[in-house]
């Protein structure tokens, strides 16, 4: 059987992965550099890490992977390690550490990365694999950086521009669109992306049945449907623990949404503003997805469905890297980065539709699926177990797609997220199918 997954060689372009580190250092100061030292060490949720912590962190992962593995070097600063290792500290008692605090922990990170520049400039290029996923890990924790900046109270210290208005055809859409069935590449391998994470790996042939996709994300107009038809309030919707924790947190609606009479307002980084229709619903639990797509008669798609729509050509026959193609993303395709602070309107960047003619796919909400995070056949943990083997499990749920405040870096159709299906922090919505 031949096997049509795109193949990329390597990149030695060392000037890239400079790039890819620095952008992640822009961001990483941004979204710290816009606040007072007090607000920094705070926590601002127990669902989160003080933002100083994550800074330093960042720097931390930094030290041990570049400087120490890559590089061979002696250690900077092996006193931080037990207090940066998140496995070792849940984030409700990250404050009680003791942390650097700002303006040493940015002399710390300033300190590792030239030396982590001055290993990259004679790395062997097997070693570049290390260099790619911390300029991951940095993006992925500022991510996480941003979801803290939403939870947290006060004025805005964030601004973006809003993102271009819906393009004239959006209107026009088709509610769902066919994914045919058959087989396809799932995953890849690291000959193929370099970028690729373990849980991504190896490549696969999978048997999809045909099925309907929704063509967009769920909007909150749609979900207010849902809210206004009692969705909240009946239990024959719900997952069993889903209904218990609906009841239990007293949930009525996503997560930071709350009425003004007949008008729906939400909180969106410091700002309150009437909820807009036609964006993705964003801040809703799996337990919440899963509840809407059953009171719509239809179900949330599993992972492989959700990688089938974004990725496989049926043209000819072989997986893209992104829904569009292999070119890396440009604003044209998606909305990630930051550089919005808030999901495009649905039926928005006709560009980076996939084969299947599904929009939205990569970019604005990550996008909760049906399946528990496990790893695909032939899984093997690189370069360590605590990246994604040890949440293997029915506890997590897999997301796809990336966010807003997903680093292009870090954002393909192969890229797996994970979490708890109670979580609302994190920046995901969802879309619904249906089986042909």
């Amino acid at each position: 059987m031949t096997d049509h997954t795109l193949t990329r060689p390597p990149s030695d372009d060392v000037d890239d992965l400079v790039e890819a580190l620095a952008a992640a250092r822009r961001r990483t100061h941004a979204l710290t550099d816009c606040l007072p030292d007090d607000e920094l060490a705070a926590q601002h949720s127990p669902l989160m890490s003080p933002l100083v912590w994550d800074l330093a962190h960042i720097g931390n992962q930094e030290e041990i992977w570049l400087v120490r593995t890559a590089g061979g070097r002696p250690a900077l600063r092996p006193e931080l390690d037990p207090h940066y290792d998140a496995f070792r500290h849940p984030r409700a008692d990250r404050p009680a550490l003791p942390l650097l605090p700002p303006e040493p922990a940015r002399r710390y990170l300033a300190q590792v990365r030239a030396q982590a520049l001055d290993v990259l400039a004679t790395a062997p290029s097997e070693a570049r694999f290390l260099f790619r996923m911390i300029a991951q890990h940095e993006q992925q924790h500022d991510e996480t950086m941003l979801a803290t900046h939403q939870l947290r109270r006060g004025p805005a210290v964030l601004a973006a521009p809003d993102p271009p208005a819906a393009p004239a055809d959006a209107a026009g859409l088709p509610r769902e669109v066919l994914v045919p069935g058959g087989p396809f590449t799932m995953g890849t391998d690291l000959a193929t992306d370099p970028d690729a994470l373990d849980n991504e790996r190896p490549a696969h042939r999978v048997d999809v049945p045909a099925f309907w996709l929704d063509t967009l994300p769920v909007t909150n107009a749609a979900y207010q449907e849902f809210i206004a038809d009692g969705g909240y309030g009946q239990a024959r919707w719900w997952h069993p623990d889903g209904w218990l924790h609906r009841r239990r947190a007293e949930l009525t609606a996503p997560a930071h949404w709350h009425r003004d009479g007949d008008t729906w307002l939400r909180r969106r980084f410091g700002h309150v503003e009437p909820v807009p229709p036609n964006e993705p619903v964003l801040h809703v639990s799996w337990y919440e997805a899963d509840a809407y797509a059953r009171w719509a008669g239809r179900r949330l798609p599993t992972e492989a469905e959700w990688e089938k729509a974004a990725r496989h050509d049926p043209a000819t026959g072989r997986s893209r890297r992104h829904p569009w193609g292999d070119v890396p993303p440009t604003p044209d395709h998606a909305n990630l980065g930051q550089r919005h602070l808030r999901p495009a309107p649905a039926g928005s960047y006709p560009a980076g539709a996939a084969p299947c003619g599904a929009r939205q796919l990569l970019g604005d909400v990550w996008e909760w699926t049906a399946t528990d995070f496990t790893g695909h056949p032939g899984f093997a943990a690189h370069p360590y177990r605590e990246y994604s083997e040890v949440f293997f499990g029915t506890e997590y749920k897999v997301l796809r797609g990336g966010s807003f405040g997903t680093g292009p870096v870090a954002c393909r159709s192969t890229f797996r997220n994970w979490d708890f299906p109670v979580r609302r922090q994190i920046l995901a919505g969802f879309r619904t199918a249906r089986s042909a």
